[in-house]
């Protein structure tokens, strides 16, 4: 039996959820998201929360129940309060700025990175060296906090390029004499 998946996902003041068939919705102030659940998994609304079960004893309905439950949790999360990720950059040199709907990054490069900004991404850049890329889909803002760190990855001798702000560079010792 699932640990994860016999949790019931509570619904908190403020956001509406609805269960029609195999589409569960959630709408809250942030914005509205909705997510189309296998045939294998079973979703109902009880008293206020969120209660999925598999239909069968099939190997997929108990790899997709705790799945299913997370990524509902997640969709209710994200449009009650948001998610954030923050970015670092380390460097000489290397720093960010927001300009409209861009991202502009000098990262050592003989030219400016532009990176445009998705819709329902909000990018905030309070100092040249830190990046906050927020929204309310949780897969969307790790796939462009994802997109930006590519373009520059952490190198292990100095430590320079772009890295998340809980991630920790190993670092090599370099050449010796």
């Amino acid at each position: 039996m699932s640990r994860i998946g016999k949790h019931p996902v509570p619904v908190p003041a403020g956001v509406d959820v609805n269960v029609s068939g195999q589409t569960v919705s959630a709408k809250g102030k942030l914005g509205s998201l909705s997510l189309t659940v296998i045939d294998d998994i079973l979703a109902t609304l009880e008293d206020g929360k969120v209660v999925v079960a598999p239909r069968n004893d099939s190997k997929r309905a108990r790899n997709m129940w705790a799945t299913t439950r997370t990524l509902i949790s997640n969709m209710i999360t994200g449009v009650s309060t948001g998610y954030t990720v923050n970015l670092e950059i380390n460097g000489v040199g290397y720093r960010a700025a927001v300009q409209g709907k861009e991202l502009v990054m000098q990262l050592g490069y003989s030219h400016d990175v532009k990176y445009p900004i998705p819709e329902g991404i909000a990018i905030k850049c309070d100092k040249p060296t830190a990046i906050s890329v927020s929204g309310f889909d949780k897969q969307k803002v790790g796939q462009v906090a994802a997109e930006i760190r590519g373009w520059k990855p952490p190198e292990p001798y100095k430590g320079k390029g772009i890295k998340y702000e809980t991630e920790t560079v190993l670092r090599k010792e370099g050449k010796k004499k």
